[in-house]
């Protein structure tokens, strides 16, 4: 038979758990720390093109600096592990930002990360072709597991947004995998929008 003490030192317990447990979910999701933050400056990094925007004078295959294509240009920079749903619906929104201030010269990339180059690129090559964008080139990174070394891209962020002008960070949005959510992408697209204004 418990006594009451035995009793309250398990209620105790249990409250500590279910304390913790809420914390574990509410940081699990929140946004995390990966990329350039606000202030940084993006610097250059060689990358080769893989599909996605045929007009931006950078061909498929060619390998260089995407970035310095950029220059001064608004951009909405992406680095993502896996080219899902919730990516799609993203780009998607992005590409309608992109396409409505095409005189304000809004441009974006995405780096896709992974360990084998070859299958990053039939992998998104697919991905390119079911969504059908047209204004968004897709790049793999030289370093291809985590982008460039400096960029410190948290090897736990599924996706991370870096929004630049003029070279310089102005919003930055990470999420691991299974986090980026409607209410969430409506906070980044928010955040491109104020690239051009």
């Amino acid at each position: 038979m418990r006594t009451v003490s035995s009793m309250g030192i398990g209620m105790t317990t249990a409250a500590t758990l279910l304390i913790a447990a809420v914390f574990a979910s509410a940081t699990a999701s929140a946004e995390m720390t990966s990329g350039p933050q606000v202030g940084d400056a993006v610097g250059a990094f060689t990358v080769t093109k893989i599909a996605g925007n045929p007009d931006d004078g950078f061909p498929v295959g060619r390998s260089g600096c995407y970035r310095c294509k950029t220059g001064s240009k608004p951009v909405v920079m992406v680095f993502a592990r896996t080219g899902n749903e919730s990516l799609a619906k993203l780009l998607k929104k992005i590409e309608e930002e992109v396409e409505e201030h095409q005189d304000e010269k809004l441009m974006s990339f995405v780096n896709m990360l992974g360990t084998n180059p070859e299958s990053i690129k039939k992998s998104t090559e697919e991905f390119v072709t079911k969504n059908g964008f047209k204004q968004i080139a897709f790049v793999v990174p030289e370093d291809s597991k985590d982008g460039p070394p400096d960029f410190k891209i948290a090897s736990d962020a599924d996706v991370t947004i870096v929004c630049y002008k003029s070279g310089t960070v102005v919003a930055n949005h990470a999420f691991a995998a299974g986090q980026l959510t409607d209410e969430k992408i409506k906070a980044i697209v928010a955040a491109s929008c104020k690239l051009v204004e």
